[in-house]
């Protein structure tokens, strides 16, 4: 299924700013992240796989028991090669605060600002903080931030969705048990990248976005 935006002067307008900032080189006082999450199904083999040999991938039964999801939050910082990630249950307005938070106080303490790139879910905005911190330190938490929203109908402008296919790919792409095992193996995923100072070559351009979108721009 497709998402089908409809290239308004709103939505050119928001896609213009995302990639502005992609196009700023990297100020370790004013850092870049994008943040998105992904759900995870947690996964249990009812019998043992029958394990990898030379020229012979593992091998599962088709059976198995369903342990529930869990949630991935992920930051990353394209330019800065890393990124922070975090499992949940869920993924409410507070759990996102919560996590907003720890990246404010504890990722980025003294940096003057932090400019986040965000899609348009409905944990994504300053509600979230107010309802789970209260007025005085939702303000304190938010205003650490510079938030930037995606157009709607066009998350794929969050460098976020790159890392987490990445994530997939490499680490949560298979059956895993169970909260705790999750954990482990994002956090294992997650300082590998980060030691390795993997980057995001962002290319796409306004140039490129009008080469190759502008006649579809509703006026």
């Amino acid at each position: 299924m497709w998402c089908i935006p409809k290239l308004t002067p709103e939505f050119v307008r928001r896609m213009y700013d995302l990639l502005d900032l992609y196009a700023i080189p990297y100020d370790s006082e004013k850092p870049l992240i994008c943040v998105d999450e992904k759900s995870k199904q947690l996964i249990e083999d009812t019998r043992s796989p029958i394990p990898m040999k030379q020229e012979s991938p593992q091998k599962m039964d088709y059976e198995y028991k369903r342990n529930g999801t869990a949630n991935i939050f992920v930051a990353v910082e394209p330019k800065g090669g890393r990124r922070i990630t975090q499992v949940t249950d869920r993924r409410t307005k507070k759990d996102f605060a919560l996590f907003m938070k720890d990246i404010a106080d504890n990722e980025y303490p003294n940096v003057k600002k932090i400019i986040c790139v965000l899609d348009n879910l409905n944990t994504h905005f300053e509600s979230a903080f107010c309802e789970t911190f209260g007025e005085a330190e939702a303000k304190r938490i938010f205003s650490r931030f510079e938030f930037h929203y995606t157009p709607k109908h066009a998350s794929w402008l969050d460098a976020a969705e790159i890392e987490i296919g990445v994530m997939d790919h490499q680490c949560t792409n298979k059956r895993i048990k169970d909260k705790d095992t999750l954990i482990a193996e994002v956090t294992a995923w997650t300082q590998r990248r980060n030691s390795q100072k993997k980057m995001i070559n962002w290319t796409f351009t306004k140039e490129k976005a009008d080469a190759k979108l502008s006649k579809h721009y509703v006026t």
